[in-house]
């Protein structure tokens, strides 16, 4: 059974350098042939690199312990030893490296790149073979350095996931239904809470060149801030994401004040979610008086924050999604172009149904995981 990781701890480990070689000429009719050791092998490096079909860290937990090689040693001839080989550690994008034991920050992948790499330890240095040591006054060196030794550190890695969107709801809103309504995600969706147990991910396709990435967390309860229900342990993976999509569902007697129970929880986890711009759907308007309902909470809602784009839609049969996924394309965009989003981004509610063509899928890669050293 596939089991969601967003901590690790592992320990790495530093290649050593390679020692230098004491070695002479041993040659006929050369009686002082003199020193020809060669220099030791640098050690191997320790690499991060972002991976980008790379989704969890459930491959670090199965091998913790990570060494690059030792450099070979020097050899007679002045031959060098051979470099130690580095080891690569891909991790997925959003990834943050901390010192396991002080928590200092050392490393934050927040750019999504094959091409990004961090050499967090360089390996040892090989030591010097005796030729380096001849002089006048000892052209008979005995003595060569030994190779500088590797670095070990035990890093403590955090995965928050990087996306456009962040969906944010209590249990049984209907976020997961959305994430497959608009993106390639086949999330789990089933009429009782907490169906969704890890975050999902889907790439809403607006055109050739550009993909909108949703995020949906588990439902969030009243007291999630305060490690109730298991919006607690992933709250922190919408902390990254650009805006936040609320949705409030108008079938439950608490809809008027669902929307103020999310602000407090998300306020009381980081006081910066609160700050990211944000669009809110009032859900299952389709059932017999949700319309109503929704008028009240769209009331309720501008009074507060008219800049907010309240829009009424029913997932389960496609109305009002045409306005919901203008609305998050508009804002994307706007973002994206650090502008702060205004007022004509607010859709208006909408009393008809809208229907949506549903053909936004896109194939996601193979997750392929490079060897380590156990």
């Amino acid at each position: 059974m596939f089991q969601f990781a967003d901590e690790a701890i592992i320990e790495v480990h530093s290649g050593k350098g390679g020692n230098g070689c004491i070695a002479f000429r041993r040659e006929k009719y050369i009686p002082h042939g003199g020193p020809n050791g060669g220099d030791g092998g640098k050690g191997g490096d320790v690499i991060f690199c972002v991976k980008r079909n790379m989704r969890t860290l459930s491959k670090l937990r199965h091998h913790r312990i990570f060494k690059a090689k030792n450099g070979g040693d020097g050899m007679g001839w002045n031959k060098f030893g051979k470099d130690g080989e580095d080891i690569t550690i891909p991790v997925p994008p959003g990834t943050t490296i901390r010192d396991a034991e002080t928590g200092e920050l050392i490393h934050d992948f927040t750019v999504e790149s094959e091409k990004e790499q961090f050499i967090f330890l360089e390996g040892g240095k090989g030591g010097w073979g005796n030729v380096h040591f001849k002089s006048s006054t000892n052209q008979a060196p005995r003595y060569a350095h030994a190779g500088k030794p590797g670095e070990v550190r035990t890093l403590k890695l955090e995965l928050s996931i990087m996306a456009d969107v962040g969906l944010v709801g209590f249990p049984n809103a209907g976020k997961s239904s959305l994430l497959t309504a608009f993106t390639n995600a086949r999330p789990k969706i089933a009429p009782y809470p907490f169906t969704t147990k890890i975050p999902n991910l889907g790439v809403l396709r607006v055109d050739d060149d550009q993909d909108i990435i949703i995020a949906d967390i588990p439902g969030i309860i009243e007291g999630a801030s305060e490690g109730v229900g298991l919006g607690f342990d992933f709250l922190k993976h919408i902390s990254r994401t650009a805006c936040l999509l609320f949705m409030i569902d108008c079938s439950d007697e608490n809809y008027l004040t669902a929307y103020k129970t999310l602000c407090n929880e998300l306020a009381s986890y980081s006081e910066d979610l609160m700050k990211k711009p944000r669009i809110v759907l009032a859900n299952k308007i389709d059932i017999e008086g949700a319309e109503q309902r929704a008028s009240e909470i769209i009331e309720l809602i501008k009074k507060d924050e008219p800049e907010t784009a309240v829009i009424p839609v029913s997932v389960q049969n496609n109305m009002g999604m045409i306005n919901a996924k203008r609305a998050i394309i508009e804002l994307v965009n706007r973002l994206e172009e650090n502008e702060k989003p205004a007022a004509s981004l607010v859709a208006s509610a909408v009393s008809s149904p809208d229907f949506m063509n549903n053909d936004y899928f896109d194939d996601t890669e193979e997750i392929q995981y490079p060897g380590s050293e156990k």
